[in-house]
């Protein structure tokens, strides 16, 4: 009868999908922070060295001098959704740093029509109310320099809240490790285990909301969903290495495996897990101006006549660096996540020894 309802109905059907190991739980997650990372397709798990190494690779944080802070905003679907994040890192001492970091990824405003229409059948707007449907991740980070030369290693530990209006909510717990080691040859190489524990998610919902959507829609029965979910790990591994031509100019090439444990479209893709590869260049000039590209997100796509297509992402970028502030822009997709083509995302970064 309640045929108004359908943003709701989708919201619990996608939910409605889950089961114990779900392959696309948190992805909210992978979408990514910092322009200049995403200007590079992502490629710098390997020589990440600021304070949005909390996301990318937590030991890349050692290299901090001073306090750090960074933030991002980008609105996806025509602005309907939005994304935030905002970090923040303090060196302890010379071989050991902490971070923390918040994200939030939500759509505000959605008309819940669940009380439009009356028992007697009457539409009443006045019954119309509005909620948000919104996902959260708190991370707690700490790296490390070890005693072998070149060699640190950083930890996460991320609380995730995931919030449907009065309908669902859930709380999750994980880990993520990563390591990074520079050679005496300049060569930089990184490792990032992203949800090494499984990220546990433990929904609970409104029995009465739920009540409210019960045979809204004639043999579509919305049935209670699985209440936990699993986010299996991920592998991210890089290699980069920067070299400087006159003195004034520089480029970073940087070049990276995204590994998942489960059968896709990747372009390289077996039973047992699927490899992307990434690949990004970053040209700068006196360590002021930077230009950024990149190419990764390899798919092999599936066509109307059942053939496959190879298609891939391309990024740009671009950055300026004046002391402690650093402004970075990208233009990019929002990787897998989204139908949209493109999106343009900015971050910005300070350094406290600005104030200095």
């Amino acid at each position: 009868m309640k045929n108004y309802i359908l943003i709701v109905l989708s919201l619990f059907t996608l939910l409605g999908s889950a089961q114990n190991a779900r392959k696309y739980s948190n992805e909210f997650l992978n979408i990514g922070v910092d322009a200049a990372a995403l200007g590079m397709s992502n490629s710098v798990v390997s020589h990440t060295a600021d304070v949005n190494s909390g996301y990318w690779n937590p030991a890349g944080l050692v290299h901090l001098e001073d306090n750090q802070l960074a933030a991002l905003h980008s609105s996806y679907f025509a602005n309907i959704a939005n994304y935030n994040y905002i970090a923040f890192a303090k060196p302890l001492d010379d071989r050991s740093t902490i971070a923390v970091s918040l994200i939030r990824f939500g759509v505000d405003d959605i008309l819940d029509t669940t009380q439009l229409i009356d028992d007697q059948g009457n539409i009443n707007y006045d019954r119309v109310s509005l909620f948000s449907t919104a996902d959260y991740a708190l991370t707690f980070s700490y790296a490390r320099d070890l005693p072998i030369p070149g060699l640190s290693y950083g930890v996460n530990a991320k609380v995730v809240r995931r919030i449907i209006g009065d309908f669902a909510n859930s709380w999750g717990f994980g880990l993520d490790l990563g390591v990074q080691f520079e050679s005496d040859n300049d060569w930089k190489f990184g490792i990032m285990a992203r949800d090494i524990t499984t990220t546990f998610n433990a929904w609970s919902f409104d029995d009465d909301k739920l009540a409210d959507i019960q045979n809204a829609i004639e043999g579509q029965n919305q049935t209670v969903p699985e209440s936990t979910e699993l986010t299996i790990p991920k592998l991210q591994i890089g290699m980069s290495k920067k070299f400087i031509f006159h003195y004034d100019y520089s480029l970073l090439a940087s070049f990276d495996l995204n590994v998942r444990f489960e059968q896709n479209n990747d372009i390289i893709s077996t039973s047992f897990a699927s490899v992307n590869p990434a690949l990004g260049f970053e040209f700068g000039y006196t360590d002021l101006v930077f230009l950024r590209g990149g190419v990764g997100n390899f798919q092999n796509e599936l066509q109307i006549d059942n053939s496959e297509d190879l298609t891939f992402q391309p990024s740009l970028g671009l950055g300026f660096k004046y002391k402690g502030i650093q402004i970075d822009y990208a233009f990019t997709d929002i990787g897998d996540q989204s139908v949209a083509l493109y999106s343009n995302v900015f971050s910005l970064k300070l350094d406290f020894s600005i104030f200095r």
